[in-house]
């Protein structure tokens, strides 16, 4: 019913900047939610940041002051990210709820060297 189309992912140095992209289309009624998920190698996948249509975000400790979650008109949702670390290499997957069925993303490679 919902597609979600990612794009953004790199390999950037340590301290460069990135910017996700992922688009919502399909047999859309009204999101309320999307967000950011991001799964390492070796570990559980982790919520990045989320916003409602409040305007209401989250981030996770960790990216806090770095990272920054917003939404346009157009069911699109980014995520800018400054200052990367290594750490932050994962897989980062798009994710958004339409009348509480939740829809992913394929993923997109994010990598950063040290």
């Amino acid at each position: 019913q919902v597609q979600l189309a990612e794009s953004g992912g790199g390999l950037v140095q340590a301290g460069g900047s990135l910017r996700l992209s992922c688009a919502a289309s399909g047999r859309i009624f009204s999101i309320n939610y999307m967000g950011w998920y991001r799964q390492a190698p070796g570990k559980q996948r982790e919520l990045v940041a989320d916003i409602t249509n409040s305007g209401r975000t989250r981030y996770v400790d960790s990216v806090k002051g770095r990272f920054t979650i917003s939404r346009d008109n157009k069911n699109t949702v980014y995520l800018q990210m400054n200052n990367l670390k290594p750490e932050d290499t994962a897989v980062y997957y798009c994710n958004c709820v339409d009348r509480g069925y939740s829809y992913w993303g394929q993923g997109t490679q994010v990598t950063v060297s040290s």
